[in-house]
């Protein structure tokens, strides 16, 4: 895929487990036409996943997709009340570095991410949530994002 060239590779969870369970995430700034308006939000997303894990080539190439803006996701500890990246267990349930969890090419038409958010993209598929949300939760906006881009 053109401009995806530092992607990690997604691999065994560093808790060697199958991790399933709802976990918090930031969106960030980035060319994705997915998330497009959407950097700054903060919500829980289902984790299912056993191979989450964003191995990177290296250091470097971590460095790369965070100047770049290709990081879509990451993993924020839901206690902190601040928008802080965590590799802490059971926070990040995959263990990658800076809590990275999405990513988008650089033209922001191909994106990868190991958590679900079609499994949360309606209320109703939450235990709780704000009475606000009415009938979508926030994760519904990624896929009226897409259709927005294809119409």
């Amino acid at each position: 895929i053109p401009g995806a060239e530092n992607w990690p590779h997604f691999v065994r969870n560093k808790s060697e487990q199958f991790e399933a369970r709802f976990a918090m995430v930031e969106v960030l700034e980035s060319p994705s036409l997915f998330f497009n308006g959407m950097a700054g939000s903060r919500m829980p997303i289902a984790v299912a996943h056993g191979e989450g894990f964003a191995e990177f080539s290296s250091a470097s190439a971590v460095n790369s997709v965070l100047e770049k803006k290709l990081v879509t996701t990451r993993f924020i500890a839901p206690t902190s009340g601040e928008s802080t990246p965590t590799e802490v267990y059971p926070f990040n349930p995959n263990g990658s570095p800076l809590g990275i969890t999405g990513l988008t090419s650089t033209d922001g038409r191909f994106s990868i991410m190991m958590p679900h958010p079609e499994r949360v993209y309606r209320s109703v598929q939450h235990s709780w949530y704000p009475s606000d949300w009415q009938e979508d939760a926030p994760l519904m906006r990624m896929f009226r994002n897409a259709r927005k881009f294809v119409a």
